[in-house]
């Protein structure tokens, strides 16, 4: 292994998918690896020991929250995020682009970059490609991700062409100004794969970002909308196109029949508010799909949310317990459901690096579809364009 700051070793391969090894300053990484979002420098109702027990091995912190609260400058002078959010482990940053353009009405985007005025206060920024890297320099990340810009589902070609090409200018813009900073050695710089659902588009933005020798690759663009069917083809046609030798991260995807498909792909790191998110609206992960806990029939279930779970809380309450919080509208019900549901995505990435270094991971990935029943489509799709809309707060 090498003594570098940042690499990655792909240690076990069946099919296209991936059992690895990402080494960071902040620790080593095995991959597949989900990575908890801590929007604002923490997974929302839980503690740092919380989110490591339940297996968590880096975070992501978003980097357009914190620019506006508490401020860049303020977290470099508390010693960068490890040290503000007391998390001792590796941590990845998005630009802010995705926020950003998630404004509408409040922003504009130009060659230079986006202006937009801030969902808190109504005050006007500006982030350019080098202004969107600096500040993540700034907060400390050991994996610093492109500027790029975000396009919605529903556009058309011509529309997705010119926010690739500009993604591509942005992300040269990136890479410049990260090779001459004094961070460069210390933090890995991650390109940024666009084009939409078109798959010529999406040849042309991975030949284009690849040619750029980034740390690592994301797939942008996805999980907004489309049907999961296209997603999949469009992840595996890109993932094909990425260097083997470095990680590929699919943005923004953590429903777990997706986690499992990704890395079917050959997809190595995944980021989702997924998980609590559904937690703190009462709906659990259990092996054959999602329940909603404030339904009648758990009001009186003396068994833990799944048997077999190893998560504090199918150890120490019962189902009976938790409907009871909720139904109360009790604090503690978001955090032991938070609990619950990271675990579960937490051990789902373990199981599926498992089965792939003893070379039965299609085993499982057949056993995991015969058993999961993911949320109707319809209704998913109805849950993400309400929260879309509701991204920017």
């Amino acid at each position: 292994m090498s003594d570098a700051p940042f690499s990655f070793t792909v240690q076990h391969q069946q099919g296209r998918a991936r059992a690895g090894e990402l080494v960071t300053p902040h620790g080593r990484v095995a991959t597949p690896v989900f990575m908890p979002v801590a929007t604002q420098a923490t997974v929302k109702a839980l503690t740092p020991e919380e989110v490591l027990a339940a297996g968590a091995q880096m975070v992501l912190c978003n980097a357009y929250h914190l620019y506006l609260r508490p401020g860049v400058e303020m977290v470099a002078r508390l010693g960068g995020l490890q040290q503000f959010m007391a998390w001792p482990r590796p941590i990845l940053t998005d630009s802010g682009g995705f926020q950003a353009f998630s404004l509408g009405a409040l922003r504009q985007v130009d060659e230079a970059g986006i202006r937009f005025r801030s969902h808190l206060d109504g005050s006007l920024h500006h982030f350019t490609p080098e202004l969107a890297t600096a500040n993540q320099e700034r907060l400390g990340a050991d994996i610093i991700m492109c500027f790029d810009q975000c396009i919605g589902y529903g556009a058309s070609k011509e529309e997705v062409r010119q926010a690739m090409e500009r993604t591509h200018r942005w992300a040269q813009g990136c890479y410049d100004s990260h090779a001459a900073s004094a961070t460069a050695e210390q933090q890995a710089l991650f390109g940024i794969v666009q084009g939409g659902t078109f798959p010529d588009l999406r040849a042309e933005s991975a030949a284009a970002i690849t040619s750029t020798p980034f740390s690592g690759y994301a797939i942008g663009g996805l999980a907004v909308g489309e049907d999961k069917a296209v997603m999949y083809e469009i992840t595996q046609q890109v993932a094909d196109l990425l260097p083997a030798n470095r990680p590929r991260y699919l943005m923004g995807v953590g429903s777990p029949e997706d986690l499992v498909e990704g890395v079917a792909q050959g997809v190595d790191m995944f980021d989702c508010v997924l998980p609590t998110r559904v937690a703190r609206n009462g709906a659990l992960f259990t092996r054959r799909g999602r329940v909603d806990i404030t339904a009648r029939r758990f009001a009186e279930v003396t068994g833990p949310i799944e048997e077999g779970c190893d998560c504090y809380t199918c150890a120490r309450f019962t189902t009976a317990y938790l409907w009871h919080l909720f139904r109360a509208k009790e604090l503690l019900a978001l955090r032991l459901a938070s609990i619950h549901n990271l675990r579960f995505i937490l051990r789902l990435m373990a199981e599926m690096r498992q089965a792939i270094v003893a070379d039965r991971f299609e085993e499982f990935r057949r056993g995991f579809h015969d058993a999961y029943r993911p949320t109707d489509e319809a209704v998913r799709q109805a849950q993400k364009e309400k929260w879309l809309k509701a991204r920017g707060g």
